[in-house]
């Protein structure tokens, strides 16, 4: 009957959680998806409590006590800004859950074939599902079991890595030890020995050795991408949690875990392979750390930042017809939005064309900038996707790049040996006008210069971006 019920609750759970991940695609249905989430995990949690193989009442409930309080406390303290690294540090806590469960099944699988017949008779829970499993049911435990600590060890590591990079703890240049890819190659090979190792002996030391060196791979592979490419490599690292979950699923015969690990995985990949598209980077190099280093050197950059003041911004919107704003990461951290959105309102009350252009990289996340938009109540028809408007700027009077950098650097185009050479970029450069916000004349997150910023059509509006809204806003008449 338990069993039954526990059933019946996961497969409620999973048609939640995939009906959660469909509403996300829309901002309408996005609030109502993220009550399918929480539904659903609150049922897979109450099932698992009082499922087959339940116990330690008291230690379940203070954990997940104490996990509800820290998971409230961040997310009413974290910022919109640290909402990237946030994510990286969740990411880095599925995998280093996955390095435990497995280590903890290794132990329990050990335990359990060193019991006689009768001792195994009374064996529950977990610990009896393993009793029942013959010599190819075992092998196979242990592949999946291995797989599932080898990916959550990358997983960890590269995710400690990524959110040091976003939070600006860790260097966000592309870095790799002496000797490249040949030590991320030898760290599979022998986390693929390891594997041999394992399967015929059981031993823990082959599955130690794999895990130092799948902590190797993590730790090299995003130390590697460059600050660029650090939303593509949050994505990747979401799909890379997902199938750690989906692997110790298979390990503990958790329906539940293979689904919804399946779920982000899949989603998380097909994320990154969208995104390396809109990027025009390699999937595989992405998987590698293979990308992020410029191939030589870089075209100089000609030319002098002209600096412009509120009131010549203002003059030219009040006489322009229309207008396209391109956020980015600048926008966030000064909490601009509001200003932004206001500007939007006094220049649309004004009969103007004014639209949004959304760039698929812009700012740390994937989304990030729609969910700033949404969060100022902005009109969701005039934020636009990159392919639907950058045909839009020749006839566009007023570009207006808020904190943007690498998403408008026309170096993508014209220089071969940029990083981001090949990368398709918003062409606001094609605009009659182009007005930048930006706190300095320093380089963006990726450390890689813009022309951009010494064009002939492009003026710099320098100051805090929240501060400059605020002088330009009672000058839109």
């Amino acid at each position: 009957m338990e069993f039954g019920f526990t059933t019946a609750a996961y497969v409620v759970a999973a048609v939640l959680f995939i009906l959660s991940l469909g509403g996300l695609s829309g901002q309408e249905s996005a609030k109502r998806a993220v009550w399918y989430g929480i539904v659903g995990m609150g049922l897979a949690v109450f099932a698992t409590l009082i499922g087959p193989g339940s116990g330690l009442w008291l230690a379940s409930v203070v954990l997940i006590a104490l996990g509800g309080a820290i998971g409230y406390q961040l997310a009413t303290r974290v910022q919109m800004t640290q909402m990237p690294e946030l994510v990286a540090a969740m990411h880095s806590l599925v995998g280093l859950a996955a390095v435990f469960v497995g280590f903890i099944a290794h132990i329990e699988l050990g335990r359990v074939l060193a019991m006689d017949d009768t001792a195994r008779k009374s064996l529950e829970g977990f610990a009896a599902l393993l009793a029942k499993k013959d010599g190819i049911e075992v092998s196979i435990l242990r592949v999946e079991l291995f797989l599932g600590v080898f990916i959550g060890a990358v997983t960890f590591t590269g995710s400690v890595i990524a959110y040091g990079k976003l939070a600006g703890k860790v260097d966000s240049a592309a870095k790799k030890l002496p000797g490249g890819h040949m030590l991320n190659a030898a760290a599979a090979a022998i986390s693929v020995l390891c594997l041999i190792w394992y399967f015929n002996t059981g031993g823990f030391l082959p599955l130690f050795l794999m895990t130092l060196a799948a902590l190797f791979i993590g730790y090299h592979l995003i130390m590697g991408i460059g600050g660029a490419d650090m939303p593509v490599v949050v994505s990747m690292l979401n799909s890379y949690s997902g199938w750690a979950a989906a692997a110790i699923g298979f390990s503990l015969g958790n329906d539940l875990l293979i689904v919804v690990g399946a779920l982000v995985g899949s989603s998380g990949a097909i994320l990154s392979y969208i995104m390396c598209k809109a990027m025009n980077r390699s999937f595989v190099s992405v998987i590698l750390g293979g990308f992020g280093g410029p191939a030589g050197e870089q075209m100089a950059v000609e030319g002098e930042q002209v600096a412009i003041e509120a009131e010549g911004v203002a003059t030219a919107l009040n006489e322009a017809d229309s207008v396209i704003i391109i956020p980015g990461y600048g926008m966030a951290v000064a909490q601009a939005q509001q200003g932004v959105a206001e500007l939007v309102r006094k220049l649309r009350a004004k009969g103007k064309n004014v639209r949004f252009a959304i760039h698929p990289v812009a700012g740390r996340l994937p989304g990030h900038m729609n969910v700033l938009l949404a969060e100022a109540r902005v009109p969701y028809d005039i934020v636009m996707e990159m392919d639907e408007i950058n045909d839009d700027f020749p006839d566009t009077d007023v570009a207006i790049v808020i904190g943007s950098n690498d998403i408008v650097n026309p170096a993508a185009q014209d220089d071969p040996n940029s990083p981001i050479a090949g990368m398709p970029v918003l062409e606001c450069w094609k605009a009659k006008q182009v007005f930048v916000s930006k706190r300095g004349q320093g380089t963006g997150y990726s450390g890689i210069e813009n022309p951009l910023f010494f064009k002939e059509n492009t003026r710099m509006f320098y100051g805090d971006a929240k501060a400059s809204l605020d002088k330009l806003l009672p000058m839109i008449e």
